[in-house]
Order: structure tokens, then C-alpha cells, then sequence
């Protein structure tokens, strides 16, 4: 899906857009994030490098928000038509919260960097925000996740598609 996704900016974005900006945007979007980013600046022919750093930071800059005003946002979302779309979101991320619970932080770092549909920054903030953890100590372990979620994507497609003559 992220692909599919990264596609359609890629393939609609690309002549009003410069590279990086796309890069930057899909990385912070929640489902796409860094996975996303890396996967759009390989299909634009990007060099490794600047995608991985563009995609890391595009990725991290939501992350602090979610961790600090996460709560405040779905109480005032929970007054609105969106009451739905928040208790969606609540009910997804308890779904997917046993590994963090689990594992507490070493669960967080796992849940990010496992470059898996349906986990990453975005939705590992909301769980560790949902399960009380200090943010303090979550955003630094959900920066070493995205790295380690960003260097294996990284391979996949720049090393092993690059290998096989995809992409640049």
C-alpha cells in the first residue's frame, strides 16, 4: 500500500514538486512515513543519501507532537463529527499494543524499526502515549527505531532493487 501510495506523489507531484519536498511530505504522513519517502525518492532516481535524510527527519518531525499533545487532540476531536475517527485510531493502536506492553520501550524501538504494515513512528508514539510511558524516554527510542526502519528500507530498495537494475 505504501508503494501504491508513494506512486501516486511521485507520479502526479513530480513536475510541480522538487524531489526532495516529496520525499519529505510522504515521510510524514502517517502509514507512509519513512518507508514511503525512501520508496518515492528511489523512484525518482534519487541518490541513497539524501533520501535516507530527508525521509528520517521528514518522519521525526510529527513524532514529538503526537507524544506531547496526542491526548488533548482526541479529547477535543472526541466533541466533534471525527469522534468516530478517534476511537478508530484508539482501538488500532490498542490492537497493536501487546508487543509494547510486553517490551515497554525495547517493545517501542522493535514496534518502529520492524518495517511492517501498520507499525511505525506514528502510530508506536500513539501506543506508548496511550500507555502512559514518559515521553522523555520514547522519542529517543523511536528515533533509533526510524533509523534502523529507514537503513533496511534503505537496502531493499536501493541496494537489492539498485542491484537488480530497478530505479536509477
Amino acid at each position: 500500500m505504501a508503494e501504491t501510495i508513494a506512486s501516486w506523489f511521485v507520479t502526479n507531484l513530480q513536475g510541480s514538486m522538487a524531489k526532495e519536498l516529496i520525499v519529505f511530505i510522504v515521510s510524514m504522513l502517517p502509514i507512509l512515513e519513512l518507508r514511503g519517502g525512501i520508496i518515492a525518492g528511489f523512484a525518482l532516481q534519487m541518490e541513497w543519501l539524501p533520501t535516507f535524510i530527508i525521509a528520517f527527519i521528514g518522519n521525526l518531525v510529527p513524532i514529538p507532537f503526537i507524544l506531547l499533545f496526542i491526548r488533548f487532540i482526541f479529547k477535543v476531536l472526541k466533541k466533534t463529527p471525527l469522534r468516530s475517527l478517534v476511537e478508530w485510531c484508539e482501538r488500532k493502536a490498542d490492537k497493536k499494543s501487546d508487543q509494547i506492553r510486553k517490551y515497554a520501550y525495547w517493545g517501542v524501538f522493535l514496534f518502529v524499526a520492524v518495517p511492517l504494515p501498520g507499525t511505525g513512528a506514528w502510530m508506536g508514539a500513539l501506543i506508548s502515549v496511550l500507555l502512559n510511558m514518559d515521553p522523555k524516554k520514547t522519542f529517543p527510542v523511536i528515533v533509533l527505531g526510524v533509523l534502523t526502519a529507514g537503513i533496511i528500507v534503505s537496502f531493499l530498495s536501493f541496494g537489492l532493487l539498485g542491484s537488480l537494475g530497478f530505479g536509477a
